[in-house]
Protein backbone atom coordinates (compact mmCIF):
# COMPACT_ATOMS: atom_id res chain seq x y z
CA UNK A 1 0.00 0.00 0.00
CA UNK A 2 3.13 2.47 1.13
CA UNK A 3 4.27 1.84 -2.18
CA UNK A 4 2.56 3.81 -3.69
CA UNK A 5 2.96 8.01 -3.46
CA UNK A 6 -0.26 8.97 -3.37
CA UNK A 7 -1.51 6.52 -0.06
CA UNK A 8 1.68 8.03 1.80
CA UNK A 9 0.70 11.64 0.86
CA UNK A 10 -3.12 10.56 2.28
CA UNK A 11 -1.41 8.97 5.24
CA UNK A 12 0.43 12.22 5.95
CA UNK A 13 -2.55 14.37 5.31
CA UNK A 14 -4.33 12.75 7.31
CA UNK A 15 -2.17 13.48 10.33
CA UNK A 16 -2.50 17.59 9.98
CA UNK A 17 -6.01 17.09 9.10
CA UNK A 18 -6.48 15.45 12.43
CA UNK A 19 -4.40 18.13 14.48
CA UNK A 20 -6.32 21.04 12.93
CA UNK A 21 -10.09 19.32 13.20
CA UNK A 22 -9.61 17.58 16.82
CA UNK A 23 -8.52 21.39 18.39
CA UNK A 24 -11.27 23.41 15.99
CA UNK A 25 -13.71 20.69 16.34
CA UNK A 26 -13.81 20.99 20.50
CA UNK A 27 -14.62 24.25 19.95
CA UNK A 28 -17.10 24.19 17.46
CA UNK A 29 -19.04 22.06 19.88
CA UNK A 30 -18.42 23.91 22.55
CA UNK A 31 -19.66 27.09 21.30
CA UNK A 32 -22.61 25.22 19.30
CA UNK A 33 -21.28 26.90 16.06
CA UNK A 34 -22.22 23.32 13.81
CA UNK A 35 -24.76 24.71 11.91
CA UNK A 36 -21.80 27.49 10.93
CA UNK A 37 -19.35 24.72 10.19
CA UNK A 38 -22.35 23.32 7.62
CA UNK A 39 -22.78 26.90 6.07
CA UNK A 40 -19.35 27.53 5.96
CA UNK A 41 -18.67 24.64 4.40
CA UNK A 42 -21.51 24.65 1.53
CA UNK A 43 -19.78 28.96 1.03
CA UNK A 44 -16.56 26.67 0.70
CA UNK A 45 -17.97 24.90 -2.27
CA UNK A 46 -19.36 28.06 -3.94
CA UNK A 47 -16.19 29.96 -3.65
CA UNK A 48 -13.97 26.88 -5.29
CA UNK A 49 -16.25 26.50 -7.84
CA UNK A 50 -16.25 30.79 -7.87
CA UNK A 51 -12.52 30.09 -8.95
CA UNK A 52 -13.04 27.48 -11.28
CA UNK A 53 -15.03 29.39 -13.21
CA UNK A 54 -12.98 32.72 -13.31
CA UNK A 55 -9.34 30.24 -13.84
CA UNK A 56 -8.07 31.06 -9.98
CA UNK A 57 -7.39 28.35 -7.68
CA UNK A 58 -10.19 26.42 -5.77
CA UNK A 59 -8.35 26.83 -2.69
CA UNK A 60 -8.15 30.86 -3.29
CA UNK A 61 -11.73 30.90 -4.06
CA UNK A 62 -12.49 29.01 -0.83
CA UNK A 63 -10.52 31.14 0.60
CA UNK A 64 -12.39 34.38 -0.46
CA UNK A 65 -15.79 33.32 0.04
CA UNK A 66 -15.66 31.24 3.74
CA UNK A 67 -13.51 34.07 5.14
CA UNK A 68 -15.42 37.18 4.23
CA UNK A 69 -18.77 35.36 5.22
CA UNK A 70 -17.55 34.05 8.22
CA UNK A 71 -16.59 38.19 8.57
CA UNK A 72 -20.10 38.94 8.00
CA UNK A 73 -21.52 36.52 9.92
CA UNK A 74 -19.34 37.22 13.07
CA UNK A 75 -20.20 41.13 12.53
CA UNK A 76 -23.93 39.84 11.94
CA UNK A 77 -23.43 38.87 16.09
CA UNK A 78 -26.02 37.46 17.79
CA UNK A 79 -28.81 38.93 16.04
CA UNK A 80 -27.58 36.56 13.10
CA UNK A 81 -26.48 33.63 15.11
CA UNK A 82 -30.28 33.27 16.77
CA UNK A 83 -31.71 33.24 13.57
CA UNK A 84 -31.28 30.20 11.94
CA UNK A 85 -33.69 30.42 8.83
CA UNK A 86 -31.41 33.14 7.89
CA UNK A 87 -28.58 31.25 8.10
CA UNK A 88 -30.59 28.40 5.75
CA UNK A 89 -31.24 30.88 3.43
CA UNK A 90 -27.61 32.24 3.78
CA UNK A 91 -26.35 28.75 3.09
CA UNK A 92 -28.99 28.10 0.03
CA UNK A 93 -27.91 31.09 -1.90
CA UNK A 94 -24.37 29.69 -1.63
CA UNK A 95 -25.04 26.70 -2.47
CA UNK A 96 -26.64 27.81 -5.61
CA UNK A 97 -24.22 29.99 -6.53
CA UNK A 98 -21.79 27.23 -6.67
CA UNK A 99 -23.92 25.54 -8.79
CA UNK A 100 -24.28 28.21 -11.03
CA UNK A 101 -20.34 29.15 -11.65
CA UNK A 102 -19.74 25.18 -12.13
CA UNK A 103 -22.49 25.18 -14.75
CA UNK A 104 -21.16 28.24 -16.35
CA UNK A 105 -17.63 27.08 -16.77
CA UNK A 106 -16.32 24.69 -19.05
CA UNK A 107 -15.44 22.24 -16.40
CA UNK A 108 -16.76 18.44 -16.01
CA UNK A 109 -19.08 17.70 -14.04
CA UNK A 110 -16.33 15.58 -11.89
CA UNK A 111 -14.98 18.91 -10.51
CA UNK A 112 -18.36 19.42 -8.65
CA UNK A 113 -17.86 15.69 -7.14
CA UNK A 114 -14.34 16.94 -6.14
CA UNK A 115 -15.07 19.39 -4.61
CA UNK A 116 -17.96 18.43 -2.26
CA UNK A 117 -16.35 14.73 -1.71
CA UNK A 118 -12.89 15.81 -2.07
CA UNK A 119 -10.07 13.64 -3.15
CA UNK A 120 -8.11 12.59 -0.44
CA UNK A 121 -6.22 9.47 -2.24
CA UNK A 122 -5.57 11.92 -5.49
CA UNK A 123 -2.98 14.64 -3.51
CA UNK A 124 0.27 14.88 -4.80
CA UNK A 125 3.30 16.98 -2.97
CA UNK A 126 2.36 20.42 -3.84
CA UNK A 127 -1.00 19.52 -2.08
CA UNK A 128 0.74 18.09 1.18
CA UNK A 129 2.88 21.64 1.26
CA UNK A 130 -0.17 24.19 1.29
CA UNK A 131 -1.73 21.62 3.64
CA UNK A 132 1.37 21.68 5.76
CA UNK A 133 2.01 25.43 5.81
CA UNK A 134 -1.44 26.43 6.15
CA UNK A 135 -2.15 23.95 9.29
CA UNK A 136 1.37 25.52 10.53
CA UNK A 137 0.21 28.84 10.69
CA UNK A 138 -3.31 27.85 11.74
CA UNK A 139 -2.01 25.89 14.65
CA UNK A 140 0.34 28.88 15.88
CA UNK A 141 -2.76 31.48 16.00
CA UNK A 142 -4.80 28.77 17.96
CA UNK A 143 -1.95 28.66 20.28
CA UNK A 144 -1.47 32.14 21.01
CA UNK A 145 -5.64 32.49 21.62
CA UNK A 146 -5.90 29.37 23.38
CA UNK A 147 -6.57 30.52 26.73
CA UNK A 148 -8.70 33.22 26.03
CA UNK A 149 -10.52 30.96 23.34
CA UNK A 150 -11.29 28.29 25.70
CA UNK A 151 -12.35 31.27 28.64
CA UNK A 152 -14.68 32.45 25.96
CA UNK A 153 -16.27 28.91 24.78
CA UNK A 154 -16.24 27.09 27.79
CA UNK A 155 -17.46 30.03 30.74
CA UNK A 156 -19.96 31.61 28.54
CA UNK A 157 -21.21 33.72 31.43
CA UNK A 158 -18.16 34.81 32.76
CA UNK A 159 -17.24 36.28 28.99
CA UNK A 160 -20.53 38.18 28.52
CA UNK A 161 -18.92 40.92 31.14
CA UNK A 162 -16.89 41.69 28.09
CA UNK A 163 -18.58 42.21 25.20
CA UNK A 164 -16.34 43.83 22.85
CA UNK A 165 -13.38 41.11 23.70
CA UNK A 166 -16.29 38.69 23.44
CA UNK A 167 -17.34 39.31 20.05
CA UNK A 168 -13.64 39.87 18.86
CA UNK A 169 -12.68 36.35 19.54
CA UNK A 170 -15.88 34.80 18.33
CA UNK A 171 -14.67 36.97 15.28
CA UNK A 172 -11.58 35.12 15.01
CA UNK A 173 -12.99 31.95 15.34
CA UNK A 174 -15.19 32.00 12.83
CA UNK A 175 -12.45 33.15 9.94
CA UNK A 176 -10.27 30.32 11.75
CA UNK A 177 -12.84 28.11 11.22
CA UNK A 178 -13.39 29.39 7.53
CA UNK A 179 -9.37 28.44 7.48
CA UNK A 180 -9.96 25.60 8.37
CA UNK A 181 -12.45 24.30 6.09
CA UNK A 182 -10.97 25.96 2.89
CA UNK A 183 -7.58 24.24 3.95
CA UNK A 184 -9.15 20.55 4.86
CA UNK A 185 -11.73 20.71 2.31
CA UNK A 186 -9.94 20.27 -1.05
CA UNK A 187 -8.48 16.85 0.52
CA UNK A 188 -10.80 15.63 1.93
CA UNK A 189 -14.13 17.76 0.73
CA UNK A 190 -16.89 20.12 1.56
CA UNK A 191 -18.96 17.68 3.00
CA UNK A 192 -16.96 15.52 4.86
CA UNK A 193 -15.14 18.45 6.73
CA UNK A 194 -18.43 18.77 8.21
CA UNK A 195 -18.27 15.34 9.59
CA UNK A 196 -14.50 15.66 10.80
CA UNK A 197 -15.41 19.14 12.72
CA UNK A 198 -18.77 17.85 14.25
CA UNK A 199 -19.31 14.35 15.07
CA UNK A 200 -16.03 13.24 16.67
CA UNK A 201 -16.12 16.40 18.87
CA UNK A 202 -19.55 15.10 20.31
CA UNK A 203 -18.51 11.60 20.67
CA UNK A 204 -15.59 13.02 23.16
CA UNK A 205 -18.22 14.86 25.46
CA UNK A 206 -19.23 11.53 26.69
CA UNK A 207 -15.52 9.70 27.82
CA UNK A 208 -13.59 13.33 28.73
CA UNK A 209 -14.12 16.24 30.53
CA UNK A 210 -10.89 18.04 30.61
CA UNK A 211 -10.25 20.38 27.68
CA UNK A 212 -6.79 18.99 26.72
CA UNK A 213 -8.23 15.20 26.95
CA UNK A 214 -10.77 15.87 24.93
CA UNK A 215 -8.64 17.64 22.07
CA UNK A 216 -6.41 14.51 22.50
CA UNK A 217 -9.13 12.29 22.29
CA UNK A 218 -10.34 13.84 19.40
CA UNK A 219 -7.63 13.97 17.46
CA UNK A 220 -7.17 10.19 18.15
CA UNK A 221 -10.63 9.80 17.10
CA UNK A 222 -9.93 11.80 13.32
CA UNK A 223 -6.65 10.16 13.08
CA UNK A 224 -8.18 6.57 13.19
CA UNK A 225 -11.45 7.21 11.34
CA UNK A 226 -9.01 9.00 8.14
CA UNK A 227 -6.50 6.28 8.22
CA UNK A 228 -8.56 3.32 9.11
CA UNK A 229 -10.81 4.75 5.59
CA UNK A 230 -7.93 5.09 4.18
CA UNK A 231 -6.97 1.36 4.12
CA UNK A 232 -10.73 0.07 3.50
CA UNK A 233 -10.96 2.11 0.51
CA UNK A 234 -7.63 0.30 -0.73
CA UNK A 235 -8.67 -2.88 -0.07
CA UNK A 236 -12.57 -2.29 -1.36
CA UNK A 237 -11.58 0.40 -3.78
CA UNK A 238 -15.05 1.81 -2.40
CA UNK A 239 -14.89 5.88 -1.54
CA UNK A 240 -12.94 6.87 1.17
CA UNK A 241 -15.06 9.17 2.19
CA UNK A 242 -17.97 6.62 2.53
CA UNK A 243 -15.76 5.19 4.99
CA UNK A 244 -14.63 7.89 7.03
CA UNK A 245 -18.21 8.84 7.77
CA UNK A 246 -18.73 5.41 8.99
CA UNK A 247 -16.52 5.03 11.02
CA UNK A 248 -16.89 8.01 12.65
CA UNK A 249 -20.79 7.56 13.29
CA UNK A 250 -19.51 4.26 14.88
CA UNK A 251 -17.24 6.09 17.29
CA UNK A 252 -20.41 8.03 18.01
CA UNK A 253 -22.82 5.50 18.50
CA UNK A 254 -20.35 3.69 21.07
CA UNK A 255 -20.45 6.67 23.21
CA UNK A 256 -23.42 7.07 23.23
CA UNK A 257 -24.18 3.49 24.07
CA UNK A 258 -21.69 4.19 26.69
CA UNK A 259 -23.20 6.96 28.30
CA UNK A 260 -26.77 5.19 27.91
CA UNK A 261 -25.52 1.91 29.92
CA UNK A 262 -24.10 4.64 32.71
CA UNK A 263 -27.32 5.68 33.67
CA UNK A 264 -29.09 2.82 33.91
CA UNK A 265 -26.39 2.10 36.03
CA UNK A 266 -26.95 5.05 38.44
Amino acid sequence: MFDYDFMRYAFIAGVFIALICSVMGTFVVARQTSFFTHTLSEIGFSGASFGIFIGISPLAGMLLFTSASALLIGLSGERLGRREASISVFSGIFLGLGILFLSLSDKQANYATSILFGSIVGIDQSDIEVLVALSIFLLVIITLLFKRLAYNSFDSQGAQYNQRLNKTISIIFLVMLALTISITAQIVGALLIFVLLTIPASATKYFAHRLHQMIILNFIFILFGVWFGLYLSYLTDWPVSFFITVIEALIYGAALLKEHIANHQK
